[in-house]
């Protein structure tokens, strides 16, 4: 991993982003955590790269409110500005 981000996928709607601090807080700091209202994801920030690792390992594949969890590195947006684009005007 590269990064202290993570991706949180598979989420309840009903899931804040206190209780995803909360969960993601027993491996490490939490500096941030945000809930995509409405579509069942989610992005945590922890204090480190190794932190974010423990926790990606740790609660890939767990049970969260029903749900298994889906946690991966976060992806930058930085290779979506170096797709082709077309021009339909023609």
């Amino acid at each position: 991993m590269q990064g202290a981000k993570l991706y949180v996928g598979n989420l309840s709607y009903s899931v804040t982003g206190e209780q995803l601090r909360e969960l993601f807080s027993a491996h490490g700091t939490v500096e941030s955590a945000k809930v995509i209202e409405g579509k069942g994801f989610g992005f945590v920030e922890m204090g480190s790269q190794a932190e974010a690792e423990a926790a990606r390992k740790a609660l890939d594949g767990s049970n969260f409110n029903g749900r298994p969890l889906k946690v991966n590195e976060a992806r930058t947006d930085r290779g979506r500005d170096s797709r082709p684009r077309h021009d339909y005007r023609r």
